[in-house]
């Protein structure tokens, strides 16, 4: 896993004062890289993984329902996002090393009957630690994701993201993240979700995500996705599945089609939400994932 490319720094600075977020970083260094997660509280661990374009923040209205509940709450910044060091080639970005740090950083705080919380790209990396890794995660909460095999139909919202991301190297972060919300943000909301990239290099791994999602089984990462799949179907540990009502890029069906896949009960329906469900009903997620846990 060398590092063997340019890598960006965001200043400290501009994660000062974020509305909503007064949590401390811890940091550690894999392969020349500095990473950045956030870990509040004691009790059995819950790990928060992020997708695209977001960082931990996402999580800034869930986590203080679970912490309240008793529960250790654990969310790491990817590579390329949030408070973690930004390599600015496209190339280096994949499925493979994304998952193997993530998995570090399990094997770093030694995480036992963890639960992991996933949304988005965040999906097929959590979901394939909990398969690679069944001695460290006991439980998992799902929300508008999936595993991607190559075979998996792609609706039309993503593939025109994809193209814009393709050929927008200035990607408008927080304006996406916006735009994928049912009850709208507020501009330090916004600001806040682009806090992490000063410049557009900075935003490689922002691009990189859609494109290396596999959309053929040739493609990098479509047999790692076919693995875990298999591996999720026949799982018996327990899955919770919470999906929007009006996601665009994973529509509720795709949901339902999901969870069965994955031999999870019909996924609870988040109303009033879009993709970013953590945005229009943090509070609720939370709260349902920490009742889940407890029951």
């Amino acid at each position: 896993m060398s590092t063997a490319t340019d890598v960006l720094r965001t200043p400290e600075e501009r994660f000062e004062d974020l509305p909503g977020w007064d949590y401390a970083p811890d940091y550690r260094e894999v392969d020349g890289l500095r990473l950045a997660h956030v870990d509040e509280g004691d009790g059995a661990p819950v790990l928060f993984l992020h997708g695209e374009p977001t960082w931990s923040y996402l999580w800034r209205k869930v986590i203080p329902p679970v912490l309240a509940a008793g529960f250790r709450c654990i969310a790491p910044d990817h590579a390329g996002f949030g408070r973690s060091d930004k390599p600015t080639d496209l190339d280096w970005y994949s499925y493979e090393r994304h998952t193997e740090l993530a998995a570090e950083l399990l094997e770093r705080l030694d995480l036992r009957d963890a639960t992991v919380v996933v949304h988005d790209w965040g999906g097929p990396i959590g979901l394939r630690l909990a398969a690679e890794h069944p001695d460290r995660i006991a439980r998992m909460a799902i929300m508008d994701t999936g595993l991607f095999t190559g075979e998996q139909p792609m609706s039309d919202a993503w593939k025109a993201f994809r193209d814009f991301v393709e050929r927008t190297e200035d990607l408008p972060i927080g304006f996406l993240v916006k735009g994928a919300t049912a009850r709208g943000l507020d501009d330090d909301v916004v600001a806040a979700y682009e806090a992490p990239f000063p410049e557009p290099a900075a935003k490689a791994g922002a691009r990189a995500f859609p494109l290396m999602l596999p959309t053929s089984p040739e493609m990098p990462g479509a047999a790692a996705g076919k693995r875990t799949l298999e591996a999720m179907r026949d799982d018996p540990r327990p899955k919770l599945c919470l999906w929007a009502d009006g996601d665009p890029i994973i529509p509720f069906a795709v949901g339902e089609r999901f969870a069965a896949a994955i031999g999870a009960e019909p996924p609870l329906k988040i109303e009033n939400a879009s993709h970013f469900l953590q945005e229009d009903a943090g509070e609720e997620i939370g709260r349902r994932i920490a009742d889940w846990m407890r029951g």
